[in-house]
């Protein structure tokens, strides 16, 4: 339901649920100091239940059942009975916390917990459906009755079976289910990200960006699509989603470049790449990054840290395609009437950078991961409401603590049903099993591996949201990847980065088509001009897979050698792509097929780790002979006929 038609009685419940929902992480997480609750929320279990009861209702509200046959009134009240429900079920579950724990109701629990649990486990399905769509709803439905019928299956997917009442108390009163890993990231950590994230956008720091973007690079080559991939790139990492960034940023980039020159379809192409690749660049990188680090059990700043370096090559190779785009069809940059004055942009909104420094200390140097998120989200409050031209009138603060309360919300639930995946996979063991086939398939192959990894990622990553792919992906294929000898943390972000790619690749390319309604371009054209425009991003995967030297894990000179090498050859490849490189100049697509090659060649490193015997220094010098003999053949061959071609003509 959109801000717009949502009545006022229900932003005034989102923003009071909000409000609570925030003081109980703050006040769980110990931000204060001892909990004011400590007397009634004694167990961790108990805040989990609570938080679900807080929130799952929620999405029965905003998410309303439409069926065409059903009065209003019907429809209305069957929503308000299952929101009750969805407060009710995980409130008794908390009220009965140290039964469950001392009694071990997990494995055997009385009827009336049963109840409880079953009714909570219909309720995180019927709410994924509601936030989701039916096929993220049927994977997560299909997986979590899989315990019932686990010794019926075929051998290669079989496992141990349970009754229904069994399966019902594993999911709802386990720790690893409803409850696993991914819902306690995002009850620890992953909430005050979003809540920062989302205080910045409402407090106007998404405009503020874009314009410090346009006063800083506007003027130069192309500098409207460079505006888009510094601005958008920013605010994706803040917000998490490609779609919610593509949507907001969009409206201000595509213009602008439309008006630098730019086609509708590149346009469009451009911001849907840069959103995309929001969701990959530190500080934030969306929620599944936090996961991604509960998966690992490592502090969330070694996951930042380890995902800088390939985000820059990401948005580095953007910058050259669009440098050489705009060089092959002449395109200026902005006027210098068009662009804000860089003074006056940093002093109308110093304190949303002040805000992203503390939060950048908090995080990366004092490494207190629970605080940062709500200290820089207090301090941006606190000088956003003494700036007479920022303040948040009333009715602004309403609608930032209902958008809040919805987006924690969905969340919540997405991660509960994805919770409900990996308990079907616990319990039964199938897990385990599937690790084992596909190390069987691949005839421990992990060339083979990596390769099965990367398609089953972007299929994944097509119906599913980012994090329910990475999850699933994170359980079954890492450590089958594992296996081949890779590293854990590259493997992981391999992961994701394969996983986001569906997101700019056509069948589906969503974030692209959503680009697409915006610029006014075909849907498809657009999916297959950002999938051009992000032809560099198919192989960044690889190259930190088989040289963790790009993600910080090696020596100092090992990792500047390995970041030369990739530049160099990513920014031939984005020379290919174009068919324009600025030393050379415009490419025949011979020429642009062979810059393509080398480019290849220079970046890829050794390929011992996949048992291949190409070295590092091999494909550096095949790649820079293939290149100079091009340039070559360019400059000798193709420049020299042409004064004889006009001459004959």
């Amino acid at each position: 339901m959109s801000e717009q038609v949502r009545p006022a009685s229900l932003q005034a419940l989102l923003a009071v649920i909000t409000v609570l929902t925030c003081f109980l992480v703050i006040d769980q997480l110990r931000i204060f100091g001892r909990p004011w609750l400590s007397g009634v929320i004694e167990l961790e279990t108990q805040y989990y239940f609570v938080l679900i009861a807080l929130l799952l209702p929620v999405v029965f509200l905003i998410y309303p059942l439409r069926l065409p046959w059903l009065a209003r009134p019907v429809l209305i009240g069957f929503d308000l009975t299952l929101a009750l429900a969805a407060f009710m079920a995980p409130m008794w579950l908390a009220w009965h916390a140290h039964a469950i724990l001392d009694e071990g109701w997990e494995f055997v629990a009385p009827d009336s917990a049963v109840i409880a649990s079953a009714m909570l486990w219909l309720l995180v399905l019927e709410g994924v459906r509601r936030t989701s769509g039916p096929m993220l709803c049927g994977l997560v439905m299909l997986f979590s009755i899989y315990p019932l019928v686990a010794d019926q299956v075929p051998e290669m997917v079989s496992g141990m079976a349970i009754s229904f009442k069994e399966a019902a108390a594993y999911h709802a009163m386990s720790i690893e289910s409803i409850a696993g890993l991914p819902f306690r990231a995002f009850a620890t950590l992953v909430i005050g990200f979003l809540v920062f994230g989302a205080t910045l956008q409402h407090t106007g720091g998404g405009r503020f960006f874009i314009q410090l973007a346009f006063a800083l690079i506007g003027s130069v080559r192309g500098g409207a699509a460079k505006v888009a991939i510094v601005s958008s790139g920013l605010m994706g990492s803040m917000s998490g989603s490609v779609i919610t960034n593509v949507m907001t940023t969009g409206q201000l980039t595509i213009p602008a470049m439309a008006r630098n020159g730019f086609s509708a379809r590149t346009a469009a192409a451009v911001e849907a790449c840069a959103s995309t690749g929001g969701v990959l660049l530190p500080p934030i990188m969306g929620s599944t990054a936090f996961i991604m680090a509960s998966f690992l059990d490592m502090p969330y700043y070694q996951v930042a840290a380890a995902a800088f370096i390939p985000a820059i090559l990401y948005f580095t190779a953007l910058f050259f395609q669009l440098d050489a785009y705009a060089a092959r069809h002449q395109l200026q940059g902005l006027p210098a009437a068009e662009l804000p004055k860089l003074n006056e942009v940093v002093r109308d909104g110093w304190f949303y950078i002040g805000a992203f420094v503390l939060l950048i200390v908090l995080l990366l140097v004092l490494q207190r991961e629970a605080m940062a998120p709500w200290a820089a989200s207090l301090a941006l409050l606190i000088i956003n409401q003494v700036s007479a031209r920022h303040r948040l009138s009333w009715a602004a603060a309403l609608k930032l603590l209902s958008s809040m309360g919805q987006l924690l919300a969905e969340l919540l639930t997405i991660l509960c049903g994805v919770g409900l995946i990996i308990g079907a996979l616990s319990v039964t063991g199938l897990s385990g099993t599937l690790v084992n086939e596909l190390l069987f398939m691949a005839g421990d192959d992990t060339a083979v591996l990596l390769l099965s990894g990367a398609i089953t990622s972007f299929l994944l990553g097509i119906g599913l949201t980012v994090t329910a792919a990475y999850v699933f992906l994170a359980i079954v294929l890492a450590p089958a990847l594992l296996g081949g000898g890779l590293d854990p943390l590259a493997v992981h972000l391999f992961i994701l980065y394969w996983g986001m790619l569906s997101f700019i690749t056509p069948p589906v390319a969503l974030g692209a088509f959503a680009a697409a309604s915006i610029a006014g371009s075909g849907p498809v054209k657009t999916g297959f001009e950002a999938m051009r425009l992000g032809l560099a991003t198919y192989l960044i995967p690889f190259l930190f897979v088989m040289n963790p030297a790009l993600i910080g894990h090696g020596g100092v000179m090992d990792t500047v050698q390995a970041v030369l090498e990739a530049l160099l050859g990513i920014y031939l490849l984005a020379g290919a792509a174009q068919r324009y490189l600025p030393i050379v100049g415009e490419l025949p697509v011979l020429a642009a097929i062979s810059v393509g090659v080398s480019g290849c060649l220079i970046a890829l490193p050794g390929l011992e780790v996949i048992e291949m015997n190409w070295s590092n220094s091999l494909g550096n010098t095949v790649g820079l002979v293939l290149f100079i003999l091009t340039w070559l053949i360019i400059t000798v061959v193709f420049k020299s006929l042409s004064p004889q071609k006009e001459k004959g003509s």
